[in-house]
């Protein structure tokens, strides 16, 4: 049996393994796990980073005030094999993603973390947290030492993990699908360039009972079919079907062919998108990848913040609305193109001065005619001046502005002419999108959509409290 100081340097090396994993894998993150030992043990917290707090009416009502989770869980303990696991699902909490387990050596725990809003799917993260519960339940020094190191680098087996899941609850459970080796592929051809450009197009994954519902237009041969290993022949073939509706098709190990039309609804597909790409399965995303790792993201720009900040001035629902909409157009638009843009929405009661480009005759931004000149006038250096009445009044604006505190030097003139006009300008909101598709979200000086990098927590292993007392303080 583990000590009790064993088992708290245990949790800390998988809360904190995980804690870096999902970093990487999301961005910034925390992570936190609920837990009883036994089950008349009294429910202990371990939330290092205060992820959990806010939560506490509803943790409450779950564990101390209910006696549901207890009640539904196994009989005993001791009827369960080493290495059992019994998941528990997630808790469906606001920002939340949670996930746990039931096994041998510990009655009850729940893993949870932050739920990004630009996530393709929570279920590799999921996968994540029941792994972290599967490390947590295996006792002995050698697991306390390695898991957190299992944990932080688990990002692609999270995926496999959900994949083959869910590819098992289409096919049944006795299918025999080597996922890892495709997810390797795929990586290994998002990296590999053809004459200098990124790969583009779609590779489609199906089964080969559906051979006969795919319109193919060839056919290779079984001997000369190529192998998703050979990246480079791979890579090439996919210049046959970029910027089209035809597909690259393999049944796993190989490319059986070229189809067009519609694909089975069991599928799983790797978009090739230049330096970045997105893996579906059965059409929905899963995941993206880029640089020959998987990541969360959506990679979508993500404007919930500036939708927040318009709340704060005083305009009609309607006229926020068109605001927002309109905003959100030109910076996909950004995005699509790969090219970065300044946004000034300005909301003050006279217009700020911006030396630009001025028009005799303000456009009206709520006709698409001139909403898709606007979104090109973007790409020109300089600021898209914009006022609550829904129209353009200039372009290739100049941000001017005195040097303030917290401007970034890491970023470039855009970013801190951005920062330092709006310090300026209280009643302007600044949108800053780079040419690799961050967006930032600028107000008074400060970007209200910078990363959190939260603190790491302290090396000294404190005794973790019971949920009760957490609650209490």
């Amino acid at each position: 049996m583990l000590t009790d100081s064993s088992k708290n340097l245990c949790l800390f090396h998988i809360l904190d393994g995980l804690r870096q994993g999902l970093s990487s894998f999301s961005g910034p993150s925390r992570a936190a796990v609920i837990y009883a030992e036994k089950p008349d043990d009294p429910v202990s917290i371990y939330d290092p980073q205060d992820l959990l707090r806010g939560h506490e009416p509803m943790l409450k009502e779950i564990y101390l005030d209910g006696h549901k989770w207890r009640s539904e869980g196994t009989p005993t303990t001791g009827i369960m094999n080493p290495g059992q696991i019994f998941p528990e699902k997630n808790l469906e909490l606001s920002g939340l993603i949670s996930s746990g387990a039931r096994t041998r050596s510990i009655y009850y725990q729940m893993w949870f973390t932050e739920h990004h809003p630009d996530i393709c799917s929570i279920g590799p993260t999921e996968r994540w947290l029941e792994h972290a519960a599967f490390l947590l339940s295996i006792e002995g020094p050698f697991y306390s030492a390695t898991s957190g190191y299992l944990l932080r680098e688990y990002a692609t087996h999270a995926v496999r993990d959900y994949i083959l899941d869910e590819i098992c609850l289409m096919f049944g459970w006795d299918i025999k699908i080597f996922v890892l080796p495709i997810l390797d592929a795929i990586l290994g051809i998002s990296k590999t360039r053809e004459e200098g450009a990124w790969p583009r197009g779609k590779l489609v994954f199906i089964s080969p009972n559906d051979f006969s519902n795919v319109d193919f237009l060839v056919r290779f041969p079984p001997s000369e079919r190529p192998s998703l290993q050979n990246y480079k022949h791979v890579r090439k073939l996919l210049q046959a079907v970029e910027q089209s509706d035809r597909k690259l098709i393999s049944f796993g190990n190989h490319v059986v062919g070229i189809a067009t039309g519609e694909m089975p609804k069991r599928r799983s597909t790797a978009h090739f998108r230049g330096d970045f790409g997105f893996l579906k399965l059965a059409g929905e995303p899963i995941c993206s990848f880029s640089d020959g790792n998987v990541y969360s993201t959506t990679r979508k720009p993500n404007l919930v913040t500036l939708e927040e900040a318009l709340l704060e001035f005083p305009m009609d629902s309607s006229a926020r609305h068109g605001l927002y909409k309109i905003v959100n157009e030109i910076v996909h638009e950004a995005g699509k193109e790969m090219h970065g843009c300044t946004l000034v929405i300005d909301l003050s009661p006279e217009p700020a001065v911006l030396s630009g480009q001025q028009l005799e005759n303000p456009m009206d931004l709520r006709k698409q005619h001139l909403l898709d000149l606007a979104k090109a006038l973007a790409k020109l250096d300089g600021a898209l001046h914009l006022r609550g009445d829904l129209h353009l009044h200039g372009f290739a604006c100049l941000l001017h502005g005195s040097a303030i505190k917290g401007e970034d030097r890491a970023r470039g003139a855009r970013f801190n002419s951005a920062l330092r006009f709006s310090a300026e300008h209280p009643q302007v909101i600044i949108v800053v999108v780079s040419s690799d598709r961050p967006v930032s979200i600028i107000q008074e000086g400060v970007a209200l959509t910078a990363r959190c990098e939260w603190e790491p927590f302290s090396k000294r292993i404190q005794p973790p409290p019971s949920l009760a007392d957490w609650i209490g303080s």
